[in-house]
């Protein structure tokens, strides 16, 4: 009896530890099915074009850089910049005007808070093919078509609120008593706000500028409406790599690489705070 109860345990950990190993190998063939395309894609860059073509495909050959070359020589680099300079301003303007309207529908909540909310959200539910036209009409009025800053207004609009949504649960996160508490120390709101609230929510706000930054990168239906030459994006740029002599998929691969790496950089630098910004009051 005593030999029977005590091997009881070693079998439950036993079955834990195979169902553990059993979903651990899962995780790793979806994660590898996942990234399995961006591999590809990038080990596509370094063959010419006659072995990005071959079937069926080759596994062994000879690296080269040549598509790099001819990708940076065409003029990529001034989309590059412009998807840069417009993905990083209208990022900080995201951030400048989220955090104190989510901090306001939160720690200091204003009459009609889900009126406001709900106005916020109802913003991301049209279509944007159904604002293009009057957006075109406008944007022409005022003289910036085919200029970057039409784009940093745009990507700003269409940021925002989901990244006073996503602030706003960060700060709910938040104990009210440390405000309360700061103020009874004789802190000023702006103080609490900058030693105490800003710093505890860091997360939240990287989370927040890593999404707000994958949406302006990637951004496509304004930027080819709205650009031809001067203020041309990456995402529109790519496009010139399909003509009509067929697809250049070696060189559309280094292309593409080289637009979603500042991406992958951006991620991986941040990737601790986004880590913490995601999972943000999960657990308590």
């Amino acid at each position: 009896m005593t030999t029977t109860t005590a091997t009881a345990p070693v079998v439950k950990h036993k079955k834990k530890l195979g169902a553990g190993t059993f979903w651990t190998v899962v995780a790793w063939v979806v994660g590898i099915g996942f990234f399995f395309p961006v591999l590809w894609m990038v080990v596509t860059s370094f063959k010419q074009e006659g072995d990005a073509y071959s079937d069926p495909p080759k596994l062994f050959f000879t690296p080269t850089l040549d598509q790099y070359s001819a990708v940076l020589s065409s003029g990529i680099g001034t989309a590059l910049l412009n998807s840069a300079f417009a993905t990083i301003v209208s990022t900080l303007l995201v951030l400048l005007l989220g955090i104190p309207a989510a901090f306001a529908l939160s720690l200091r909540p204003v009459k009609k808070t889900k009126d406001v909310l709900f106005f916020f959200i109802s913003t991301k539910m049209l279509p944007v093919v159904a604002a293009i036209v009057p957006l075109y009409v406008i944007v022409g009025d005022i003289g910036l078509l085919d200029n970057i800053w039409a784009l940093i207004i745009l990507y700003t609009a269409m940021n925002l609120p989901i990244a006073v949504w996503m602030m706003r649960s960060f700060f709910l996160e938040v104990p009210s008593e440390l405000l309360e508490a700061a103020s009874m120390d004789g802190a000023s709101l702006w103080t609490s706000v900058r030693e105490v609230i800003l710093p505890l929510v860091s997360p939240g706000i990287a989370a927040t500028a890593l999404i707000c930054v994958i949406f302006s990168w990637n951004e496509f239906f304004f930027a080819v409406n709205l650009t031809a030459v001067q203020a041309q994006t990456v995402p529109v740029a790519l496009v010139g790599f399909i003509t009509g002599e067929g697809l250049y998929w070696a060189r559309l691969s280094a292309a593409a690489t080289l637009a979603a790496l500042p991406v992958i950089l951006a991620g991986w630098i941040a990737q601790n705070k986004l880590v913490r910004g995601l999972s943000f009051g999960a657990i308590k």
